[in-house]
């Protein structure tokens, strides 16, 4: 069986493929970047976009399964760009795979798909609706991206299911972890509000190991797993800054020191996002109004829909994740 992973060679698509291999799968990879890594796995390798409707065709075909983690990440950048890779891609894939007869698909969806301009209740499950308005392209086209993937879900067809995983890291993350030491040295990160909002995270391993549950639980005709959308994340939620000044103290760089109000940070980063847009600034505002909401607010949600449905739990406590994480930095 031939498995296609969507963003292979990205930090949760590398470990999900090294996952794949240990198991014994045949696996296929389409990205943009070419992966010399990936290769000497024994991976086949489709360089392409998602977005380019040719290019997902050629690696779908004889796929029996898709792992879709690829996407348009950030809080700000021109919205049909956004909607290209997230909605777009998507939809290429949906329509290959029914082409072809892929009968399964797990999509890499984002807790962002419910944090509107006033945030998220604290502690929601998947009932929770996706809000009226959104602050970035990245939450409302992944939302329409995890739309399409649960609607194309069809029993003993194509079996779909959508997870959302939150603030991913481990060994090896090449995002979090450098763009906050990286901030820190050069004193450009500040505490935003009063310190005390808690986020969900999520480990790299606990998000494999969901990956591969809900795929293995789609088999079934009846999973509970069909057509259904995930919160993920570590046993309990984390005390952000917390968690970020333990994060830099593991790496050697500066603490935080600065601070600044959630209404400061909410005005600041309208002011900027005026500014560029009426401008035309290049580059992307130091603060936005979904960074405020991101960085000064809580954001954390029930977990036990994916332990009911498809057995999922994480394996590994966040005390012992970090001390990994530590342990692998240079």
């Amino acid at each position: 069986m031939t498995l296609l992973v969507t963003g292979g060679g990205g930090f949760l698509g590398k470990n999900l493929v090294r996952r794949l291999l240990d198991r014994g799968e045949k696996v296929r990879v389409l990205a943009r970047g070419a992966y010399p890594e990936l290769e000497a796995w024994g991976v086949e390798c489709v360089r392409g976009d998602v977005a380019d409707a040719n290019d997902v065709e050629r690696a779908v075909v004889g796929a029996q399964s898709i792992f879709h983690v690829a996407s348009r990440v950030g809080y700000w950048g021109d919205y049909t760009e956004y909607e290209r890779t997230n909605v777009g891609g998507t939809t290429h894939l949906i329509e290959a795979a029914r082409r072809h007869g892929v009968r399964r698909l797990v999509y890499t969806s984002t807790p962002s798909v419910v944090i509107g301009d006033q945030g998220a209740p604290a502690g929601a499950d998947e009932t929770l609706p996706f809000p009226k308005r959104y602050l970035s392209p990245y939450g409302p086209t992944k939302a329409e991206a995890e739309r399409r993937v649960l609607a194309a879900h069809q029993p003993g067809v194509l079996h779909t299911v959508a997870l959302r995983p939150h603030f991913i890291f481990g060994p090896g993350d090449p995002q979090l972890l450098p763009r906050l030491v990286l901030n820190a040295q050069r004193g450009t990160i500040a505490r935003i509000g009063r310190g005390d909002n808690k986020v969900d995270v999520t480990y790299i391993d606990n998000c494999v190991d969901a990956h591969v549950q809900a795929h293995d639980a789609l088999a079934a005709t009846d999973s509970k797993a069909g057509g259904q959308a995930y919160f993920l994340g570590q046993e309990s939620p984390v005390l952000l800054w917390d968690f970020v000044a333990r994060m830099l103290a593991s790496a050697g760089a500066p603490p935080v020191k600065k601070r600044v109000s959630f209404r400061t940070a909410w005005l600041v980063g309208a002011t900027l996002e005026w500014a560029y847009r009426t401008f035309r600034l290049k580059g992307e505002p130091p603060m936005t109004r979904m960074a405020a909401v991101i960085l000064g607010t809580s954001h954390y949600f029930d977990h036990h829909k994916a332990a009911r449905d498809f057995g999922w739990s994480p394996k590994i406590s966040t005390e012992e994740a970090l001390a990994r994480t530590f342990a692998s930095a240079p």
